[in-house]
């Protein structure tokens, strides 16, 4: 697979697009210039289903699960998605400000959603994650490197390196050698 920022649009093409309310515009003048990888599954620890969709587009239901309950209502996103299976979802063009990273800080500078993309892997801390999500984030990250000149290999970085002690993802179980192989 040869994946390809429309930069035009900051869409994937060629993926699915479950496009989210929950993004605003990047402040002016302010340029992606960090890549988060983030893990999410829900219920945590559990995987498949329409759970992350459903919280990405603010329809989680707080009845389901106990845990959805405590979510329910928060107002998160990210731009993309990869599936246990390697599937992408996009969920927030890139030239947009998503909601993923909350409160954090890279390099002493604040608020990473202004100038971060982020990219979530259905996952958790502490359980391998697919071979089909390594490959595809790979293909991922470069098409992104290739839109995107402000973009760096170099600035690849877990959640947990901006929001020490608040966010420990993408976790133990990450292989950060194997993705930048």
């Amino acid at each position: 697979m040869s994946l390809r920022v429309h930069v035009a649009t900051g869409l994937l093409e060629g993926v699915r697009q479950v496009l989210s309310p929950h993004h605003d515009a990047r402040p002016d003048g302010v340029a992606a210039d960090l890549l988060v990888i983030h893990n999410i599954s829900l219920p945590p620890g559990e995987f498949g289903g329409p759970w992350i969709e459903q919280l990405f587009n603010g329809h989680l239901p707080p009845a389901v699960h106990p845990y959805f309950a405590a979510i329910h209502g928060m107002r998160v996103s990210a731009h993309v998605v990869v599936r246990r299976d390697g599937e992408i979802v996009q969920f927030v063009p890139f030239h947009r400000r998503a909601w993923h990273a909350g409160a954090s800080q890279f390099e002493g500078r604040p608020a990473c959603n202004d100038f971060s993309i982020g990219i979530e892997l259905e996952g958790a801390d502490d359980i391998a994650f697919a071979d089909a999500q390594y490959d595809v984030a790979r293909e991922v990250i470069q098409a992104l490197l290739d839109a995107y000149p402000t973009l760096s290999p170099t600035r690849l970085v877990g959640h947990s390196d901006i929001a020490p002690g608040r966010k420990t993802d993408p976790g133990e179980a990450f292989d950060w050698a194997r993705l930048r192989a």
